[in-house]
């Protein structure tokens, strides 16, 4: 079996040459919606990989931003539960806390599974001290 080596630099089939990206005006541009058949053919397939280039960095960008006000959710679920014990140990009800502490029980759930799984645990457990104080969330 015999070796293969790289012969030298080519171009990738369908990129532009410089010639003809100096031609099309040589600096980025998004397409047209009613491009000319000709631009169409000189753009070739990298057109529709930039389009879905651009969805898969903004769905990221969504998921890590779920994620990030989930993890801040959970904070939040449990700095109001732990004041929510603090006042029940020094004999004090914060209807303001149980309120603050319903609104926190609903929300979105992060992309991360591990996150959501958390996520879900403690809002569980928020909602079941809401039920014992006889408030009910949409979640129950």
């Amino acid at each position: 079996m015999g070796m293969v080596g790289i012969g030298g630099v080519g171009w990738a089939a369908g990129s532009q040459r410089p010639r003809a990206a100096a031609r099309a005006g040589g600096a980025f541009r998004l397409p047209d919606a009613a491009l000319s058949a000709s631009e169409a053919r000189e753009s070739g397939p990298t057109a529709s990989v930039a389009a879905v280039g651009f969805l898969v960095v903004q769905a990221t960008d969504e998921a890590a931003e779920r994620d990030r006000r989930g993890a801040a959710r959970a904070r939040d679920l449990l700095k109001e539960l732990s004041a929510m014990q603090a006042g029940l140990l020094r004999g004090v009800a914060d209807p303001d806390g149980l309120a603050r502490l319903a609104a926190l029980a609903e929300g979105e759930s992060p992309d991360d599974p591990m996150l959501a799984d958390a996520l879900a645990g403690i809002a569980l457990r928020a909602r079941v001290e809401l039920a014992r104080r006889g408030i009910m969330v949409a979640g129950t």
